[in-house]
């Protein structure tokens, strides 16, 4: 940090270091000798070959293994799997395709907007002309009601607070609402 100034001046050797430029010295005769890699497989048996095959531990364990079971029969592929895997996507792609809406299948967001929407239904023409607008049974739509619904705010129970920070803070129940039909 800082400016150059407050820095300390570099300083490099005067003479040349003994080691700098001594190499191994060349041959007179001016060949270099070339290191070849030592081969990974041999062409004739050596002695390490000979006795890698010796060792008994090894020869013990290829025993235990015994020889090797080809199977001539099997299939890599099986065209029954083959043909179920296609079928399947083809219907998965056909469920994601736009075009294509799948009955009795909401997003969660689109469940939460039928759920709401439902609240304000006033007859069973009307709760029929829902389902139908998002896909779904009359039938499956009560099934579910049942169950689940969408938060609603008992206007009753608000209860407004202040802390020492003078924070205001709101409380209230939540209650189940369903829709009142007409009979």
């Amino acid at each position: 940090m800082g400016s150059s100034s407050s820095k300390a001046a570099r300083k490099l050797p005067k003479e040349k270091p003994s080691w700098a430029g001594s190499r191994t010295p060349l041959k007179p005769d001016g060949a270099q000798e070339i290191r070849r890699p030592k081969p990974l497989a041999f062409e004739n048996k050596t002695d390490a070959v000979e006795a890698d095959a010796k060792d008994p531990q090894f020869m013990f364990k290829l025993n235990q293994l015994g020889p090797v079971r080809v199977d001539h029969h099997m299939r890599s592929v099986r065209p029954d799997y083959a043909q179920q895997m296609h079928r399947s996507r083809l219907q998965s792609e056909m469920e994601a395709s736009p075009s294509h809406s799948t009955r009795n299948r909401l997003l969660a967001s689109s469940l939460s907007e039928l759920l709401e929407s439902r609240k304000t239904v006033k007859s069973q023409a009307e709760l029929q002309a829902l389902a139908e607008q998002y896909h779904i049974d009359v039938t499956k739509l009560d099934e579910l009601a049942k169950f689940v619904n969408t938060p609603s705010i008992d206007e009753s129970t608000i209860v407004k607070s202040t802390n020492q920070e003078g924070e205001e803070t709101l409380t209230m129940m939540a209650r189940w609402v369903d829709p009142k039909l007409e009979t």
